[in-house]
């Protein structure tokens, strides 16, 4: 079977990358690392413009309808330019409201989301990940601890992470939204929705690193040829090219299936979210390794993207979670979600 993207969907990726493109998103990566949000925020509202936000939100409060696979391409994207802040979670915060079913707070939160007016973080927390992506600068932290959500007003210390833009803080204290087993029900499904996005980023991320990579061996020569003209440079960016391709059906798979209600959903978007995340981690040992030394600057732009995979692959399951909810069946229970490091 051949999973392949409508024209319309086609159309909307060429849009976004060129609003991406255009938008510089190097320096925004740089600034958020900072900690100044002023262009993160900008941009933010171009895409909330542009609909992406609004992928995650139902038409009755203000959205284009829970569309997974318009998701999976907008998030592609968003990788693909590495842009920063809790994307994934404020999308997984939407999930959650539209199932947890309080139409009080989805009134108040929902609309925002979609306009682009609030940017939030979800965290599913545990003594041993207590940390939500963006708490200390997201208008709102859903943090849910079993089968409790609150909604964090405060948060600790930044923690640093190995990607200098994703900035990790424990949420603390809010008020209590909701508890019982709907809270579970609906932040099972927003994990759910967090890890086919972040697989989509890691697609489009890996693609990225792979593009700078061809280009950097095309420009570098020994022995007065190419590098890249090498039988050993050419394998293994093959290796990269391969691994991306067979992640790619995988993902839109994965989307496509959430969309549809199948309840082996959760099983397709762990396979897609480990096999994309493992093409993610590859591209940049593989950028990392043919830059040389050029690699491990920071003035190098694309140490930005190389410092993200890691992060990306970890992030809402880790290899080794993705693999137990692949081999677990469809009726195991949840495995721990995590926002990465």
């Amino acid at each position: 079977m051949r999973f392949l993207l409508t024209d319309e969907q086609r159309e909307f990726a060429r849009s976004l990358d060129g609003l991406l493109a255009a938008a510089g998103t190097a320096a925004v990566v740089r600034a958020w690392a900072a900690g100044d949000t002023g262009p993160g925020r900008s941009l933010w509202s171009r895409l909330a413009d542009a609909g992406v936000f609004g992928l995650a939100v139902p038409e009755r409060h203000d959205g284009l309808g829970v569309l997974p696979a318009e998701l999976a391409v907008a998030f592609t994207e968003l990788g693909r330019h590495a842009v920063p802040g809790p994307l994934v979670e404020t999308v997984a915060a939407a999930a959650f409201l539209d199932r947890l079913g309080d139409e009080g707070v989805s009134a108040a939160w929902l609309p925002a989301i979609a306009s682009g007016g609030s940017a939030v973080s979800f965290a599913l927390l545990r003594e041993d990940a207590p940390y939500a992506l963006d708490a200390a600068t997201a208008d709102g932290v859903f943090a849910v601890y079993g089968d409790t959500v609150r909604l964090a007003k405060s948060a600790g210390e930044v923690q640093q992470s190995a990607d200098p833009a994703r900035r990790l803080a424990r949420p603390l204290g809010g008020a209590v939204l909701a508890r019982g087993p709907a809270v579970t029900a609906a932040a099972g499904h927003a994990a759910r929705v967090a890890r086919l996005a972040t697989a989509a980023q890691c697609l489009g991320l890996g693609h990225a690193l792979l593009a700078g990579t061809v280009a950097h061996v095309a420009r570098r020569t020994q022995f007065g040829v190419a590098v890249g003209s090498f039988q050993a440079v050419k394998h293994q960016l093959a290796d990269v090219l391969v691994a991306l391709e067979f992640a790619e059906p995988l993902v839109h798979s994965a989307a496509l299936a959430l969309a549809a209600g199948d309840p082996a959903a959760g099983r397709e978007i762990a396979a897609a979210k480990l096999t994309a995340g493992k093409a993610a981690h590859e591209a940049a040992l593989r950028a990392l390794h043919l830059h040389g030394a050029l690699g491990y600057t920071d003035e190098l732009d694309l140490s930005l993207w190389i410092r993200k995979a890691r992060p990306l692959r970890d992030a809402w399951g880790t290899p080794a979670a993705c693999r137990a909810r692949v081999l677990a069946g469809p009726h195991c229970a949840p495995v721990p979600e995590g926002q990465g490091t």
